[in-house]
C-alpha cells in the first residue's frame, strides 16, 4: 500500500528472526561488549540489548569512562544459571525457568531491576505455595523486601494457619511460650487485643527490662492478666514459686524472678537484617518490624499466633490458666449418662482414657501386649516423651523418653526390643541417628547412624532384620527411593533393592513374610500404589493399588489382612479406612474411623486395631480409638469392669 506516494511495509518476521539472530551473536561470543562473571562462569552480551531491560546495567554502562570500550560486571552473589534464564529472556522476550530455580531468577531480577520478571516470578511462586511451602516463601518474600508478596503469603497463611501449624517447617520456627495466670471471673480478651497486649509485653521485656527477645524465648514465660485488663510478668505474683501444672509424672515450677533493674539493651534482630535494636525504635521501623500475622484461637483458653517479633518470624502459644494449680491435662467425663445404680463387677463402656501429650507425625508398635507411643510433635515443640497404654486397664504410663526429640518416624520392634531411626527433631535437617529401647532396663541406647539422614521414611522389622524404606529428601521436597537393611548381630546398615516409585510419608508394614510400603507422597503429589517387597530375591514388586490416594496414613495387620486408616488426601484430614486381602490381591472399603487423623499411630494389640493421636485438621489429638474386626466398627470407647 502506497498512500500519498510513500512506500510503507511491515514484515511480521523481522523482530522474531532478528531477536534470534542477536541471542545467536551472543552465544557465539560475536560483536559482545559485555563481560559478565558471575561467581566464577563468563557470559558475554550486547552492552545496548541488557542496558534495555535492566535498569540496574544501564546505570553501570552509562557511567563507563570508555563507552566504547568492553563492560566488565562482577557477580558474587546471583546463581549463574539464573543470569543466563535472564539473559535469554532479554534477547527474547522469552522467560523459561525450571521451577526450582525460580526464587533465584528472582533474586537476579531484583539485583538487575528488573521489574516486570520479578513480578512473573513472584506470582508463579504464589501459584505453587501450599501448607507446606508458605513458611519458607514467607521467608523468602521477607528477605527479598517485597511487600505485595508478602501480603499475599500472610493472607494465605492467615487462611490456612491450623494446617500450617501441622507441617514440619512450622516446628523449626522459634517460639514464645507463654502462661497467663487468670483472675477469678476474668476472661482473656479477643485474639487481636490479646495480642497487641503481648507484642506491647515484649516491647517491654526487651526495651525496659533489658532482656533479649532469645532469652525469652528459652523458657515458658508465667505472665499476670489483671482485672484491670493489663498483662503483667509473674513476678509481680504473690509467693516466690507456684505448681502451675502436674500430671502423675511431671512437676512444672515456675521460679518467681525479682524486678529487674531498668536497663537498655541492644539484641540482634534476625539474620535478615544482621542490625542492632534500639531503645527508641518504634514499630514501623521495617528493619524491627512488630505484627500479627495470622492468630486461632485454638481451644478453650488456648490461643496460637504467627507473628513478626523485632523483625524475627516466630510462634507464640499462649495459654490461659484459671489457677496456679490447674492441671493442663484434664480428665474427659463419662459421656453416656450413668445414672442408673452400678452394681460391683459390672461391665460398663466409658470413653478410652487420652495420652498425656497430643502427638502428630508418632512411632507406634505393640510391645508385650501394650501399644507404645512414642515421640511426634505437637504445635509447641517436638516431643521425646514415651508412653505405654495398657489395655485391660485403660492406663497410660511413661517409659524412660528417647535420648533424641523425633517426629515423622516409624519404629518397630525387633528381637523383643524398640527400635527408632531418622525422622526430624524439628530444628535441624532431618536425622541420620537411631536408638533402642530395652524393656529390661527401661532405657535407650544409641543404634549405629544411618547412610543418610532420612524423615518420613517407613520402618519394619522382617526376618530378623530391621528395614528403612523410601522417606523424604534434605529438603523434604521429593522422596526416596532408598530401601536399608540393618542386621542386629553384625550392627551394621546396608542397602537393598530400591522402591519403583519415590515414596516419603509412606505406611510400611510385614505381612506373611513379604514388606509392604503403601500410598504416601512422590514429591506432594499423594500416591495410591503399593509395592511389595520379596527378600528372597530382593526385588519389590506393584500390587493392586488403594481406592484412596493418601500420605500420612498408618497401618495395621489383623487376620491376615492389612487395615490402612486416615491419612491426608491432598487436601484435608481423612477418616476412611481400606482392607487389603493379599489371597485377593483387592483393596476393600471399610468403616471410617470417628475422627480424621492425618500422621497417627496405628497399631494391633491382640485382637484389636487401635488408633492413637494425629491432626484432624484442626487440632492435634491425644485420643484414642480401636476397630472391631467383628462388629467392622470403630469406637472410642472400652469396656471395663466396675468394682
Amino acid at each position: 500500500m502506497i498512500p500519498n506516494g510513500y512506500l510503507m511495509f511491515e514484515d511480521e518476521n523481522f523482530i522474531e528472526s532478528s531477536v534470534a539472530k542477536l541471542n545467536a551473536l551472543r552465544k557465539s561470543g560475536q560483536f559482545c561488549d559485555v563481560r559478565l562473571q558471575v561467581c566464577g562462569h563468563e557470559m558475554l552480551a550486547h552492552r545496548a540489548v541488557l542496558a534495555c531491560c535492566s535498569p540496574y546495567l544501564f546505570e553501570i554502562f552509562n557511567s563507563d569512562s570508555d563507552p566504547h570500550g568492553i563492560s566488565h560486571v562482577k557477580f558474587d552473589d546471583l546463581n549463574p544459571e539464573a543470569v543466563e534464564v535472564l539473559l535469554n529472556y532479554a534477547y527474547t522476550a522469552q522467560l523459561k525457568a525450571d521451577k526450582e530455580l525460580v526464587k533465584d531468577v528472582y533474586s537476579a531480577a531484583k539485583k538487575l531491576k528488573m521489574d516486570r520478571v520479578k513480578q512473573v516470578c513472584g506470582d508463579y511462586l504464589l501459584s505453587r505455595m501450599d501448607v507446606t511451602s508458605c513458611i519458607s516463601y514467607r521467608n523468602f518474600a521477607s528477605c527479598m523486601g517485597d511487600s505485595r508478596l508478602l501480603n499475599k503469603v500472610d493472607a494465605y497463611i492467615q487462611e490456612h494457619l491450623l494446617q500450617i501449624s501441622e507441617e514440619e517447617e512450622f516446628l523449626k520456627l522459634p517460639r514464645l511460650k507463654l502462661e497467663v495466670m487468670l483472675e477469678d471471673n476474668v476472661c482473656l480478651p479477643s485474639n487481636g487485643k490479646l495480642y497487641t497486649k503481648v507484642i506491647n509485653w515484649v516491647q517491654r521485656s526487651i526495651w525496659e527490662n533489658g532482656d533479649s527477645l532469645e532469652e525469652l524465648m528459652e523458657e515458658v514465660q508465667t505472665l499476670y492478666y489483671s482485672a484491670d485488663h493489663k498483662l503483667l510478668d509473674g513476678n509481680l505474683l504473690d509467693g516466690q514459686a507456684e505448681v502451675f501444672g502436674s500430671d502423675d509424672d511431671h512437676i512444672q515450677f515456675v521460679q518467681k524472678k525479682p524486678p529487674r533493674e531498668n536497663g537498655h539493651k541492644p539484641m540482634i534482630s534476625s539474620s535478615s537484617t544482621g542490625c542492632l535494636s534500639s531503645p527508641n525504635a518504634t514499630v514501623q521501623s521495617p528493619k524491627h518490624e512488630w505484627k500479627i500475622v495470622a492468630s486461632e484461637k485454638t481451644s478453650n483458653n488456648t490461643y496460637l499466633c504467627l507473628a513478626v517479633l523485632d523483625g524475627v518470624f516466630c510462634v507464640i502459644f499462649l495459654h490461659g490458666r484459671n489457677s496456679p494449680q490447674s492441671s493442663p491435662t484434664s480428665t474427659p467425663k463419662l459421656i453416656k449418662s450413668l445414672s442408673f445404680e452400678v452394681q460391683p463387677d459390672e461391665l460398663i463402656e466409658k470413653p478410652m482414657s487420652p495420652m498425656q501429650y497430643a502427638r502428630s507425625g508418632l512411632g507406634t508398635a505393640e510391645m508385650n501386649g501394650k501399644l507404645i507411643a512414642a515421640g511426634g510433635y505437637n504445635r509447641e515443640e517436638c516431643l521425646r516423651t514415651v508412653e505405654c497404654y495398657d489395655p485391660h486397664t485403660d492406663h497410660w504410663s511413661f517409659l524412660a523418653p528417647m535420648r533424641t526429640p523425633r517426629a515423622r518416624f516409624q519404629m518397630a520392634v525387633l528381637m523383643g526390643q524398640l527400635y527408632v531411626v531418622g525422622g526430624s527433631n524439628g530444628h535441624s535437617d532431618d536425622l541420620s541417628c537411631g536408638e533402642m529401647y530395652d524393656p529390661s532396663i527401661d532405657d535407650w541406647t544409641p543404634v549405629p547412624e544411618l547412610r543418610t539422614n532420612r524423615c518420613n521414611a517407613g520402618v519394619c522389622a522382617l526376618n530378623g532384620k530391621l528395614y528403612i524404606v523410601g522417606g523424604s529428601d534434605p529438603y523434604g521436597q521429593k522422596g526416596l527411593k532408598n530401601c536399608d537393611v540393618f542386621d542386629p548381630v553384625t550392627k551394621s546398615w546396608t542397602s537393598c533393592a530400591p522402591l519403583n516409585i519415590r515414596r516419603h510419608q509412606a505406611a510400611v508394614c510385614e505381612l506373611g513374610g513379604y514388606l509392604y510400603i503403601i500410598g504416601g507422597a512422590e514429591s506432594w503429589n499423594c500416591l495410591n500404589t503399593v509395592e511389595r517387597y520379596n527378600p528372597e530375591n530382593n526385588t519389590w514388586t506393584l500390587i493392586a493399588p488403594m481406592n484412596v490416594a493418601r500420605r500420612g496414613a498408618g497401618v495395621a495387620v489383623l487376620d491376615g489382612k492389612l487395615f490402612v486408616g486416615g491419612g491426608f488426601d491432598g487436601s484435608h484430614a481423612i477418616s476412611c479406612v481400606e482392607m487389603y486381602d493379599p489371597t485377593r490381591n483387592e483393596w476393600k472399603m471399610m468403616r471410617n474411623m470417628t475422627s480424621p487423623r492425618s500422621n497417627a499411630g496405628i497399631a494391633t494389640v491382640g485382637t484389636t486395631i487401635y488408633a492413637v493421636g494425629g491432626f484432624d485438621g484442626n487440632e492435634f489429638l491425644n485420643t484414642v480409638e480401636v476397630y472391631n474386626l467383628e462388629s467392622n466398627e470403630w469406637s472410642p470407647y472400652t469396656k471395663i469392669f466396675q468394682f
